[in-house]
């Protein structure tokens, strides 16, 4: 399976939108790691505690907070820089959050990421970018078959349309500015990402381990609910790759999904509550049903052109991505640094090559 590639992103200029997130830190950290000069680009944590402070992100990279929102506050951070390759990752993530504020949360993420798109016009040097959607961008009629990158697109809450409608944006942008200016732009749809250093409201891993560190029982809405599970690390490594390949091959495909390990276990959210209640000694989970809610009861995607375009698949199955996660907890919540961790973690997963 490839990895991402050290000697690539050595002295790349990347700008990350997003690092002050969950994934985005996992990204900072891995993309300095590689050598890359990384800018930032995000609102400010909204999570306490966050990984961005735990792990000390801002002092990796050059970091600026502003939101896509604003285009003027766009313009005045990327002013007159110039970046290689761009991860755009910033988004109003959460299923529950985009009920609540569906306005709020079409604004960030489908015209957060048009002010972007427009912003990096014309831009000289640039040569690939990859905006992050996920796997909730396919029309679902709950059948429980894997959707491909054909088929069509949806929403049937605010945040899965405002991710269906980022796609459509982002494809709109590439075909009419950025293929003239010879950049390649893709999109990644994958999801259900877990692993260390996420604290984010109303995420499955997040509340697990709230409620064990507080000596209660987290309660599940949908334990019954299937997802396509994904470790930080194997979601970063396929976006990595994705930009090597848009940076350096104008055949790749410019939407590829992503997910767990092919073959692997099925795991469903009451089973991977199951295992992480476990290895953290917590509750036993209980079920709170919500009948008003609408998030889909079966997920899974169809990874197969990743394997063969880009010669990825994920390493970690449903049970490692639980063990792996569980153990930075573990050893976070007892005094470990949390950068310490992300290194360690990073390093054996590019050391199985």
């Amino acid at each position: 399976m490839r990895l991402p590639d050290p000697a690539f992103w050595r002295g790349k200029r990347v700008l990350l939108t997003g690092h002050t997130g969950f994934k985005g830190g996992w990204a900072a950290i891995w993309l300095t790691r590689m050598g890359a000069e990384v800018t930032g680009l995000a609102l400010a944590p909204d999570q306490t505690p966050s990984l961005f402070e735990l792990a000390d992100v801002e002092n990796l990279v050059d970091s600026h907070i502003a939101d896509l929102r604003e285009p003027a506050a766009v313009e005045a951070v990327l002013g007159g820089r110039n970046f290689d390759l761009v991860l755009h990752m910033a988004a109003q993530p959460i299923v529950r959050t985009s009920v609540e504020d569906p306005v709020g949360t079409f604004a960030a993420n489908v015209m957060g990421t048009a002010h972007l798109l427009q912003a990096l016009r014309g831009r000289t040097g640039l040569k690939a970018m990859l905006v992050v959607t996920s796997d909730k961008v396919y029309a679902n009629d709950e059948a429980g078959r894997p959707f491909a990158e054909a088929d069509p697109l949806g929403g049937k809450d605010p945040y899965s349309a405002s991710k269906a409608a980022a796609e459509i944006v982002t494809a709109s942008f590439a075909r009419s500015f950025f293929e003239k200016e010879g950049v390649a732009v893709g999109t990644a749809r994958g999801g259900n990402v877990i692993g260390g250093g996420d604290f984010s409201r109303d995420r499955l891993v997040a509340d697990i381990v709230r409620a064990a560190r507080a000596g209660e029982a987290v309660v599940l809405r949908h334990p019954e609910a299937t997802r396509p599970w994904q470790h930080v690390l194997d979601c970063l490594a396929a976006y990595f790759v994705l930009l090597e390949r848009l940076a350096s091959d104008p055949a790749t495909p410019r939407a590829v999904n992503f997910g767990p390990r092919p073959g692997g276990p099925q795991v469903t959210v009451g089973e991977l509550a199951s295992l992480a209640v476990e290895a953290l000694g917590a509750k036993p989970w209980v079920h709170r049903p919500d009948p008003a809610s609408l998030e889909a009861k079966a997920l899974a995607v169809d990874t197969s052109l990743a394997r063969r375009a880009l010669g990825f698949e994920s390493r970690l199955d449903g049970p490692a991505a639980v063990s792996l996660t569980m153990d930075w907890y573990r050893r976070q919540g007892v005094g470990e640094s949390a950068r310490a961790l992300c290194e360690e973690q990073i390093g054996l997963y590019e050391s199985d090559r």
